[in-house]
């Protein structure tokens, strides 16, 4: 926990540092890349974080929906697990854990954005079943996977090499979702939520909090 209190510290002065040097060569801030933190527990039972730089100019219907859920907070996000991880492929999450929650987000569905950069490596997108069909679920692309964007998965985030370290970390023991592999089946998620998964599924890890970067900047200067 300590530890991880110092990445934040050292996270957050890099951020500032960077800012003020942006602010003294009358550089202008670039407010269609949006910082989000995420605090995850992983599959060693150990905490750690990443950042995912949210692009509102790559696909702007989903990067809204994200920073709209972003902005639930708690609400949306505590416990939400990594239900679908496929080594070399990609790691799939965002169905709350509480059914409830998941059945009022399941009827929100967003129109389909151009796709403009690709599923590569490190970049992220929403899970659709067809056309027009998006919600809460998202994927982080472990490889290059480009074959899915003609598929219409529009990328909408992207997270670096240093964050990509903390990804592949996330359990992937499960694999595949049912049906088609060990995994969970993504009806029972929705219809029983965190206790379907908790059950027969223990070892996922799962999201602790996620929260945009300048929030917790403002909260820490608070604090101080």
């Amino acid at each position: 926990m300590m530890q991880l209190r110092y990445f934040l510290i050292l996270l957050i002065s890099i951020f500032l540092v960077a800012s003020k040097a942006q602010e003294e060569e009358g550089l202008s801030k670039d407010e269609s890349k949006i910082p989000v933190l995420f605090e995850v527990q992983l599959k060693s039972g150990e905490l750690d974080s990443f950042v995912m730089e949210i692009h509102s100019d790559w696909a702007p219907t989903g990067a809204e929906r994200f920073l709209e859920l972003v902005d639930e907070g708690e609400a949306f996000w505590k416990g939400i697990r990594f239900f679908r991880v496929i080594s070399g492929f990609m790691a799939q999450f965002g169905i709350p854990g509480k059914p409830d929650v998941a059945a009022i987000w399941k009827e929100r569905k967003l129109t389909d954005d151009p796709v403009k950069e690709s599923n590569k490596r490190g970049y992220v997108s929403f899970a659709t079943s067809g056309e027009n069909s998006r919600t809460t679920q998202m994927f982080i692309n472990l490889a290059d996977n480009t074959n899915l964007d003609g598929m219409g998965f529009s990328p909408f985030a992207y997270i670096d090499a240093k964050g990509m370290d903390v990804v592949e970390r996330i359990y992937s023991g499960y694999g595949e979702g049912a049906p088609n592999g060990k995994g969970p089946d993504q009806g029972q998620i929705q219809s029983e939520g965190n206790k379907y998964l908790k059950r027969q599924f223990p070892k996922l890890s799962y999201i602790k909090s996620v929260k945009r970067l300048s929030k917790i900047i403002e909260d820490t200067k608070v604090e101080l």
